[in-house]
């Protein structure tokens, strides 16, 4: 699309739509000067986005847009600079690592994973590692391994339905015996 392509799409599809936008603006943002800026600023990124590929929808595409924006400018405004606080040790903030019994439950669970894998069929396994794990797309896999795209996916599916049956049959005794030490433990704290 030229520009005098652009600009006529602009003025007749997005400018009609300011005072609905303003009114959008008005309502959800509470800072009133800062509304004529994101107005701005979304109509750029409209602009912007229009000059690569017009949207089919205008209207449902600028409200996207400002919605977008908006929540840009509320995660921007949360971010508290590390810089401000000058001695963070001393907020005595809660540590967020987990504890010990979630710890053990993990490793158990990781553990089970690990053994349900190795019973699959080497080329079943093989596939699900380069897949699921390794991250390798089902095309990079097929041509690893010379193999269909369609046998990777039904050598996928094979293989999470058979990890899914035997992690969970083995998951209900590791989690209750992780809630009975827990139940122990605050027992043990009263």
């Amino acid at each position: 699309m030229g520009d005098s392509e652009l600009d006529a799409w602009f003025v007749r599809e997005i400018l009609p739509l300011e005072p609905i936008l303003v009114r959008f603006l008005h309502r959800n943002w509470t800072e009133e000067a800062e509304v004529a800026d994101l107005r701005q600023e979304a109509y750029v990124r409209v602009y912007e986005a229009a000059a690569k590929e017009r949207p089919v929808y205008a209207k449902a595409f600028l409200f996207q847009t400002v919605r977008n924006l908006v929540i840009d400018r509320l995660r921007q405004k949360n971010i508290v600079s590390i810089e401000t606080i000058p001695d963070f040790e001393s907020l005595n903030v809660s540590n967020d690592d987990p504890s010990a019994e979630r710890y053990v439950l993990a490793r158990q669970q990781i553990r089970l994973l690990r053994d349900a894998l190795e019973q699959l069929p080497p080329r079943c396994r093989e596939v699900v590692v380069l897949r699921k794990i390794e991250g390798l797309s089902q095309r990079e896999v097929a041509e690893r391994l010379d193999i269909t795209e369609d046998t990777v996916e039904h050598q996928v599916a094979k293989g999470i339905r058979a990890l899914a049956r035997a992690v969970y049959s083995q998951r209900a005794p590791i989690v209750a015996n992780a809630r009975l030490y827990t139940a122990r433990t605050k027992a043990k704290t009263r």
